[in-house]
């Protein structure tokens, strides 16, 4: 008996290539902007007739648009091609036991919308259902008809078990724990559904198109009203076994010692620069402020009294760091999250001079380079580039 296999285009087939090529000049308009049939032919090194088959193909597919012409050169214009920004739209999600905040972009990365929806008082059993209506919400602002999403990345602050599936080191977000959530949230905003870590999601951003550009092995220190890490080596998340790598909240540290696992805030490096710890540590110092972030900037504007608490602010996260950086030995640091944001340069500085004082490895040290929600813009760079895998490579 015979068996017949559907076999995949060799290496080196024509179909084979022209997908190569395709991708590579969707890459450039992504990357450059507007190009015209030469200057494609010019970066990928095809020729003018393979670089015009090539445009016809993406353009019949829907990929690109014709937007214009160059000008003010010395031959005839050029017609000039673009992404088209319709041929998918995504949303990110920015996830806090506070508020829900979506953002509706486009293929081409455009943002088209943001709508913030505050979580107060919201029962367990409702997340879902208020989940999906902010996010069709978002895409009703977008203009958008309501099944356009192609892809729907979530950041929340715990981490997905990558064998149930269930969200673990959550127990801040009632409602995030159901055995069936990615799958009932997808039913409900009718799209596929990612849920990342937060602090993952701020790391990916940085990478994208922050302070780690260019690095392949770093670490991101979030610190605000929780703590976490996140660890890329190699170019790659580090997620570890259970999807916890980098819940550093409850790493033990000098004088604070985990008392109970299964309780947030009790013990552990959180407690030495969770937004709790920062307020009391404010306090003494003369500076008590509603939100650490606000004792953070009193601080900055006080000299004296303002820089002993942030010396000491600083001593605690580089406590911390040089355990972190005594395993992973990252080329990098970044300082992520509302208390290091607020602290500035001048945190930053501090951080890095008394890391260098207790670490014999002596990572950069940054600050974050992103405004706005830098989990947000890396839910929605992992949207993209999960759309844009299957978009480009379907046509």
């Amino acid at each position: 008996m015979t068996r017949s296999h559907t076999k995949a285009p060799l290496a080196g087939t024509p179909s084979l290539l022209r997908a190569i090529n395709d991708r590579a000049a969707l890459e450039l308009l992504l990357a450059n902007g507007p190009l015209s049939r030469t200057q494609i032919g010019t970066l990928t090194g095809l020729s003018k007739p393979t670089a015009s088959q090539l445009l016809a193909r993406l353009e019949a597919a829907g990929l690109v648009l014709p937007v214009g012409t160059t000008a003010g050169g010395p031959g005839p214009n050029a017609q000039l091609y673009q992404v088209n920004p319709a041929a998918g739209y995504v949303a990110g999600l920015d996830v806090t036991n506070s508020h829900v905040r979506v953002a509706v972009a486009d293929i081409s990365g455009a943002t088209l919308s943001e709508h913030v929806v505050p979580t107060k008082g919201w029962q367990a059993a409702a997340t879902v259902p208020r989940v999906a209506a902010a996010v069709a919400e978002a895409v009703r602002a977008a203009g958008l008809a309501e099944d356009a999403l192609h892809t729907v990345v979530i950041g929340v602050g715990g981490a997905p078990d990558p064998v149930t599936g269930k969200l673990r080191y959550a127990s801040h977000l009632p409602g995030w724990h159901a055995p069936r959530l990615v799958e009932g949230l997808a039913e409900a905003i009718g799209a596929p559904v990612t849920i990342e870590n937060d602090v993952n999601l701020a790391a990916v951003a940085e990478q994208s198109s922050g302070a780690a550009g260019g690095f392949e092995d770093f670490v991101l220190l979030w610190a605000g009203e929780g703590t976490g890490a996140a660890i890329v080596i190699a170019g790659r998340l580090h997620r570890g076994f259970t999807g916890g790598a980098g819940e550093v909240g409850y790493m033990p540290v000098p004088g604070s010692p985990v008392r109970d696992v299964r309780r947030r805030n009790s013990g552990g490096f959180q407690e030495l620069v969770g937004a709790p710890a920062v307020r009391a540590l404010a306090k003494e110092h003369g500076f008590a402020a509603p939100t650490a972030e606000e004792a953070v900037a009193r601080a900055l504007a006080t000299p004296g009294t303002g820089d002993a608490f942030l010396t000491e602010l600083a001593v605690r996260l580089a406590v911390g760091l040089a355990v972190i950086v005594a395993v992973v030995d990252p080329r990098l640091v970044v300082l992520s999250g509302g208390v290091p944001t607020a602290g500035g340069e001048r945190l930053r500085a501090l951080v890095e001079e008394e890391l260098a004082r207790i670490s014999p490895a002596r990572p950069e040290v940054r600050g974050s380079a992103l405004t706005g929600s830098p989990v947000l813009i890396g839910a929605l760079a992992r949207a993209l580039a999960a759309a844009r895998e299957a978009v480009f490579s379907t046509h």
